[in-house]
């Protein structure tokens, strides 16, 4: 008897995932900056549980924030996109491997400081107000399915 197959992964199409890069004018700690986020707001971002990425030679840990917002009923995470901490697995034999012991969720875009997201299908990154004088503007980004940054996202949600 010949198993049938409900759907084929390769015939499912994965919706890109839209979230905002979030850019700091001024370096200072994460609790100072989600204080001021808070306080504008009147949200209440906590740290939840890092972010973690197996690599084959670190584990790379990623701070995470969460608030709820209370009047459009959505839950908003920051993440950093430069880890806080590694830990080695094991000792690197290879020349280039291209894993060091600092790593960014999003290559690409070194200069982020976090990236901003939510479980909407079409967010409004507008209705957090972010500190004038600590944040450049926030720019949308668009996270296709087949980027890194896309599973781990799907993975945390």
């Amino acid at each position: 008897m010949e198993i049938q197959k409900l759907y084929d992964l390769d015939d499912i199409e994965f919706e890109d995932i839209a979230i905002a890069l979030v850019r700091l004018a001024k370096d200072i700690p994460a609790h100072e900056f989600f204080y001021k986020i808070n306080q504008i707001n009147h949200l209440n971002f906590s740290r939840k549980k890092d972010l973690v990425f197996h690599g084959d030679y670190f584990d790379y840990f990623f701070p995470r924030f969460e608030a709820y917002h209370k009047s459009t009923k959505t839950c908003f995470t920051f993440i950093s996109n430069r880890s806080s901490e590694s830990k080695q697995k094991k000792q690197q034999t290879e020349l280039f491997s291209g894993e060091e012991n600092i790593k960014f969720l999003l290559n690409n875009q070194a200069d982020v400081e976090y990236i901003l997201h939510t479980s909407e299908q079409f967010p409004d990154f507008s209705v957090i107000l972010l500190p004038e004088n600590l944040v450049f503007p926030i720019q949308d980004y668009t996270l296709s399915s087949d980027e890194e940054l896309y599973q781990i996202i799907q993975y945390y949600e």
